[in-house]
């Protein structure tokens, strides 16, 4: 089974070898057809410490590395 991938903006990147990913995701509103919009924050594992706030960057999904991370940064 294929391991999800997703794109999403570092929010933060205090914590050692860990970045804080923000995805959106957008979906018409059941009802009124509306675009809405709607953001979830991710773990990831970060090992070289590489990445800053503000960069866009994809995550993808691997096997549980702390209580919270279940993700990691993939490579550019």
């Amino acid at each position: 089974m294929p391991k999800r991938i997703l794109q999403g903006t570092v929010v933060s990147d205090k914590n050692d070898k860990t970045v804080v990913v923000s995805v959106e995701r957008r979906f018409a509103h059941p009802m009124f057809q509306k675009t809405v919009r709607r953001s979830k924050k991710y773990k990831a594992h970060d090992a070289e410490n590489k990445f800053k706030v503000g960069d866009t960057v994809s995550i993808q999904e691997c096997a549980p590395i702390s209580k919270d991370k279940r993700w990691t940064v993939m490579t550019d």
